[in-house]
This record gives C-alpha cells, sequence and structure tokens, in this order.
C-alpha cells in the first residue's frame, strides 16, 4: 500500500509542503498578496476583462457575447488573458481588483471612478443589473433566478476543486476523495436534472445568468467536455440535463464566449485575447 493511502494522522500544528501540491504546486500557497509588481494593462473598451477560459471564467465572456447580440454597444470589452500557471494572478495589479487572485476580474470604467468586479457570480450580477438583460424584473423570477445563480457559486467548488482536483489532477488517486466527490457531482447533476424536468431553464421559462452561470460546469460536464468524465458519471442518467446542455451550446453567443481567453484545444477555438468582436470573426 502507498503512503498516500495509508491512514493520516495529523500532526497538532499543519505545516505547508510545496511539494505535495502536484501539478498546481507552483501557484498554490497558504497566503494572499501579490508576490512580483505587474501592472493591468487597459484596452479603449470601458469593461476590461482579466481572465482565463476555465469555467468561471466562460461564464462572463458568454454573458458579454450575448448583450452584444443583444445589442447593447456599451457591452463592448478587451479580455485579457491571465496566465494562472505563470503566476500572472499574484501580479499587483491584478491582486488590486481581485484580493483572492482568481480569475476572473472586471474593472468598469465607465463612471468617473473605476469599479472594480471579482468572483464571477458577482460580475454576471453587476453586468446584468448594468445593463437590464438576462435578470427578470419581477420579484418572482429574479429571485428564482438568484436561487440557482448562488447554488452555482456554492456547488461548483465540489465539482471542481472537490470531484475534479480528485479524479484527474491529484498526484495520487484517492479511491476515498473520488468516491465521496463522484457521490455528490452525481446528486448536483440529479438535483439539476429534477429542476429542469419542469422547467426549460433554472430561472423559468427564460434563459439568464442563472443558465449562464451553470452551463460552462454542468453543461460542459454532460456533453463530455469536462474531466473526461462523462461515461465515469453517467451523465446519460441527466437527459433534462442533456437537452439544456445542447440549447445553450447551440447559442452563437455561446459558442463566441468559450473561444475567449483559450489557449488550449482545437487552433480554431482559440482566442487568447479579445479587443473588439472582429477578432472573434477572423
Amino acid at each position: 500500500m502507498s503512503e498516500a493511502t495509508t491512514q493520516y494522522t495529523p500532526p497538532r500544528i499543519w505545516e505547508w509542503k510545496q511539494a505535495n501540491g502536484g501539478q498546481f504546486a507552483n501557484i498554490n500557497r497558504p497566503i494572499a498578496g501579490p508576490t512580483h509588481e505587474q501592472p493591468l494593462p487597459r484596452g479603449e473598451h470601458p469593461l476590461q476583462l482579466y481572465s482565463l477560459a476555465t469555467p468561471n471564467g466562460v461564464k462572463v465572456t458568454i454573458l458579454l457575447e450575448e448583450l452584444l447580440a443583444l445589442g447593447k454597444r456599451g457591452a463592448e470589452y478587451d479580455a485579457w488573458l491571465i496566465r494562472i500557471q505563470q503566476g500572472d494572478q499574484f501580479g499587483s495589479g491584478f491582486v488590486g481588483v481581485n484580493p483572492n487572485s482568481k480569475i476572473p476580474a472586471l474593472l468598469d470604467h465607465s463612471g468617473e471612478q473605476p469599479v472594480r468586479v471579482f468572483e464571477s457570480g458577482s460580475i454576471l450580477l453587476y453586468l446584468a443589473e448594468k445593463f437590464g438583460a438576462l435578470l427578470p424584473q419581477d420579484i418572482a423570477g429574479r429571485t428564482e433566478t438568484m436561487n440557482w445563480l448562488f447554488w452555482q457559486m456554492g456547488s461548483a467548488p465540489y465539482l471542481g476543486g472537490g470531484f475534479g482536483h480528485f479524479y484527474q489532477y491529484a498526484p495520487v488517486k484517492i479511491e476515498y476523495a473520488i468516491d465521496r466527490f463522484s457521490m455528490e457531482a452525481k446528486r448536483q447533476l440529479d438535483v439539476l436534472n429534477r429542476r429542469l424536468a419542469e422547467s426549460p431553464y433554472l430561472g423559468g421559462s427564460s434563459y439568464s445568468i442563472a443558465d449562464i452561470a451553470v452551463w460552462p460546469w454542468y453543461g460542459a460536464l454532460v456533453l463530455g467536455q469536462l474531466y473526461g468524465a462523462a461515461e465515469f458519471l453517467q451523465v446519460d442518467d441527466y437527459p433534462h440535463v442533456q437537452r439544456w446542455a445542447r440549447e445553450i451550446a447551440e447559442r452563437p453567443a455561446v459558442q463566441r464566449g468559450r473561444r475567449v481567453n483559450r489557449t488550449w484545444g482545437d487552433e480554431g477555438e482559440q482566442l487568447a485575447e479579445r479587443h473588439s468582436a472582429a477578432d472573434l470573426d477572423r
């Protein structure tokens, strides 16, 4: 039996061992704050996004492309690449926008003073309210949409840092951890499947920021685009999630948004930075 699977007794005081971080050892640390001076670039548009095309980053670029598709010209934006494996998120400029050093982060320069917005759910809500779109105005519809937005923010860490980490990224495969988070991932898929059996979208009859928040995680999972885990988690057991995921994947703004700040996969799907709509048309 390997050392990683033997019984572990925690010491009285935990100590950081960087070597135990696996492939993320160079960017994981138990303290906050910047590691180096690195100002952020700024483009010509009021909205400046600093991100990477992870599920959390894709939420924001999809929303921005949806807003532009609705004719909200003020939603034009510059999307700058934050290379998290190289530690860009610990630069002084990025930490000034997001003290939590996680992508995405947004600066809105449209007012007298720039407004910083961090945490993907907060960015979605900020933009939906700013442009009056993709968030119902009636109290019942708005509340149901917010229910699912906050559900995603609370649930995705189990899918990402929990299941995804131990299934794909951890330096050793730990059966207990994979079993624990697989069970939770499937429970969450069942929650979504039951909701989508009774409603075309999570917030109700209309597509909203709730769907935009959930789709890059759970939609990508059931479409076989996340962790290569579709067969392992038997995603065909969730037909209503499958229907919803396919419908959203066909939206032109979703197809555009998921390309922004992507530096892997098929070359035609990559767009490291986006500074105008023409960048996505090339």
